[in-house]
């Protein structure tokens, strides 16, 4: 079974709602051993693709991961992006902000990080941030110190967007492919991660209790992606929903996507002009001799 990128897209002016999303779905691998067969099939894929998107440098390529806490965001970069040369692909997580980055807009933190010509950025997190645990929790607000901000005001939602959808209309514009992840887990899937990090020593590093704290507002969050997906999925920088209670499942996914995005550039190398190779052989000849 091959994926099929458009079965997980959020198409540009519909409504989203989460509940009519799978957070699983049947498995494209019959087996572990077909799952890590195709896994480092799209990795192979996706190098010589980073080696033409390097090489062509006309393109970058935005990753931007979001998702609930246990998601599999980690594993799914690292797996689908293990690849790839690291001198063309840089990974940013996005914690809390910064003393210093409370003194900037919203978006300055992430987009002084944006990749270059012929590069791969991926966005753990991102200022995607700012319209989710911002809209659950608006006494973040507060902090920001945006003058006359209307905290209690839908108004600032639809600002955010617009300024979010502006700048990815920009990049696009300017070279730059964005592709947006939502990974999509169930609240049950994630209570046995939790468990499982809890349960094995090798994993109690990922634990935290403040993971566990914000699923009392589970039901807030999902009514904050939902506004989110539907608010900034673009024709050019479109959000892909992702069923990730089966891990490898949604590795496989999301490198097919990565994958489709690529391949729809159809980048070529670089054409040697006449006078370059005619240097070229003339090198070529003293090197022989």
């Amino acid at each position: 079974m091959r994926v099929n990128s458009k079965d997980f897209l959020v198409r540009e002016g519909e409504d989203v709602d989460l509940k009519k999303w799978p957070t699983k779905v049947d498995p494209v691998y019959r087996s572990k051993d077909q799952y890590e067969e195709l896994l480092k099939e799209h990795v192979a894929q996706l190098s010589l693709q980073q080696q033409l998107l390097y090489a062509s440098n006309r393109y970058a390529l935005l990753l931007i991961f979001q998702a609930m806490d246990a998601a599999g965001k980690d594993g799914a970069i690292s797996h689908v992006m293990s690849g790839v040369n690291p001198q063309g692909c840089q990974v940013f997580s996005f914690k809390h902000p910064s003393p210093a980055e409370l003194q900037h807009d919203f978006l300055w933190r992430t987009t002084r990080n944006l990749p270059e010509r012929g590069r791969i950025g991926i966005f753990n997190r991102s200022y995607y941030e700012e319209v989710l645990i911002a809209r659950v929790h608006p006494e973040i607000l507060r902090n920001e110190a945006i003058p006359d901000t209307p905290h209690h005001d839908k108004k600032i939602w639809q600002e955010r967007y617009r300024s979010i959808t502006n700048l990815e209309r920009h990049l696009h514009e300017n070279g730059t492919r964005i592709v947006k992840f939502y990974l999509h887990l169930s609240k049950e899937e994630q209570r046995r991660r939790f468990l499982a990090r809890i349960d094995e020593p090798e994993k109690n590093w990922k634990f935290s209790t403040a993971d566990v704290a914000e699923r009392k507002y589970w039901k807030q969050y999902m009514k904050a992606y939902e506004k989110c997906l539907a608010a900034t999925t673009t024709r050019d920088s479109l959000w892909y929903v992702v069923p990730a209670d089966d891990k490898e499942n949604a590795r496989l996914i999301v490198s097919r996507i990565v994958l489709d995005t690529l391949e729809q550039l159809k980048m070529t190398y670089p054409k040697t002009s006449p006078a370059r190779r005619r240097e070229l052989q003339a090198i070529r000849k003293q090197l022989t001799k």
